[in-house]
């Protein structure tokens, strides 16, 4: 895990370079099937991952954003699962809150994980029994025990839905782009916790959770399951990530949701 978490390291510090190379005023931007933006950035930093993360490891399988799935990986051993720019938006858009997400996955779970945001210079990075850090210092997530009051990365929105059965209390809500930085945020013990309620994609969170569990944290889906990782699906139902007391707080009012 040691050998799999210096090479994730490596490889996530130049494909931040990398990006922020490829950040141009005339940078080209396409829309996907679903309509999310990709740009000619996330695609070579893919390229650059792909090669100098399966060239390091030939028998690792690979899921990654901007690569085509193929079905060997559900066959591997270990698993790379990457997001080359998570947070696309914000990187057009020029805001820092953009990462490169890695995770080394084995028998459904991450065993070691590298999340960088190059502009903010901020690595997390985990593996399983090593704890968790922040550029090489280690992190905890926070005490917080009450809803009220606490910081929550989510879109403000999802307060208000009509399907929540009381009011939520008053909040701190704020909103970053990238899934796997507001992850590790909660296990940095920067915010309380983290919701969404739709789909997500593993290499969204595959690195975030390892980090979060590391730290103490708790990263799991809106019914409370555990997160498990190289399915053939490549999708989590949501995610509840949260401080260990605030946890079980969220999970009384978002198991009952129907998504």
């Amino acid at each position: 895990m040691k050998a799999d978490l210096d090479l994730l390291i490596g490889a996530a510090r130049e494909a931040g370079a990398l990006a922020l190379e490829r950040r141009t005023p005339n940078l080209e931007i396409e829309r996907k099937a679903d309509g999310s933006p990709v740009t000619a950035a996330d695609l070579a930093v893919d390229a650059f991952l792909t090669d100098a993360l399966r060239s390091a490891r030939p028998d690792y399988g690979w899921l990654s954003e901007e690569t085509a799935d193929d079905p060997a990986r559900l066959k591997a051993e270990r698993v790379f699962v990457v997001d080359p720019i998570d947070g696309t938006r914000a990187y057009i858009r020029g805001k820092p809150w953009w990462v490169v997400a890695l995770a080394v996955v084995e028998a459904g779970r991450a065993t070691a994980a590298a999340i960088f945001a190059p502009e903010l210079d901020e690595l997390y990075t985990a593996t399983v029994g090593g704890g968790a850090t922040l550029n090489g210092a280690p992190i905890k997530a926070s005490t917080t025990s009450r809803l009220e009051g606490s910081a929550m990365l989510a879109d403000p929105r999802l307060f208000t839905l009509p399907a929540w059965p009381e009011p939520w209390p008053a909040m701190r809500v704020d909103q970053r782009n990238a899934l796997a930085y507001r992850m590790a945020l909660v296990a940095a013990g920067t915010f309380d916790a983290a919701l969404s309620l739709s789909t997500k994609h593993e290499w969204d969170i595959a690195a975030g959770a390892l980090i979060c569990a590391e730290a103490g944290a708790v990263a799991v889906d809106h019914r409370g399951a555990e997160l498990r990782f190289n399915s053939p699906a490549a999708n989590c139902p949501s995610l509840v990530c949260a401080a260990p007391a605030l946890a079980p707080l969220i999970l009384e009012r978002t198991r009952p949701i129907e998504i």
